[in-house]
């Protein structure tokens, strides 16, 4: 899957500006929370830049930061869209550490050529199965499951059938 395609898909479950009084990120749109754009500009951003915020930007910042970062691209195809989406949802680190539990290698966070070694001898449909069992199993230890889980729930399911329709 392309990058653009990922996008397209997280953006999907990401939508516009919201700042939920119960999301430790804050203000955030696309997406992108007020620490990442800040950390981004290298300054300190309001949470109305975070509203101004442009698809354009938060696709570049998405790019750098969560595909790249992640070694999406070195994935096959449809692994690379739960990869990605872990990444922005929960971020790098811990997708890349519930990706390598699911592929048997050991978890530090880290995607090198080992993971990468294990993610491309493995069954992907299986593996796929695998990764979305322990992103569920994340989502339920979270303080904010009661609020947000629903809505985790629904945005894993749905992008579990993207990344099995990709292969």
């Amino acid at each position: 899957m392309s990058f653009v395609l990922a996008l397209t898909h997280v953006l999907k479950h990401e939508g516009g500006f919201v700042n939920h009084v119960s999301d430790p990120g804050g203000a955030t749109n696309f997406g992108i929370t007020r620490d990442t754009l800040g950390q981004w500009r290298d300054r300190h951003v309001t949470p109305q830049e975070v509203r101004d915020l442009t698809r354009d930007e938060a696709a570049a910042i998405y790019k750098a930061n969560y595909w790249d970062a992640a070694k999406c691209g070195d994935m096959p195809a449809g692994l690379d869209l739960m990869v990605f989406d872990g990444a922005v949802n929960h971020g790098v680190s811990r997708s890349a550490k519930l990706l390598q539990r699911a592929a048997g290698v050991d978890a530090d966070g880290k995607i090198g050529p080992k993971t990468i070694a294990a993610v491309k001898s493995a069954d992907p449909e299986t593996l796929m199965i695998e990764l979305a069992a322990q992103r569920m199993r994340f989502y339920g230890g979270l303080s904010t499951f009661s609020v947000f889980g629903l809505g985790w729930s629904r945005r894993l399911m749905d992008t579990l059938t993207a990344a099995m329709s990709a292969i």
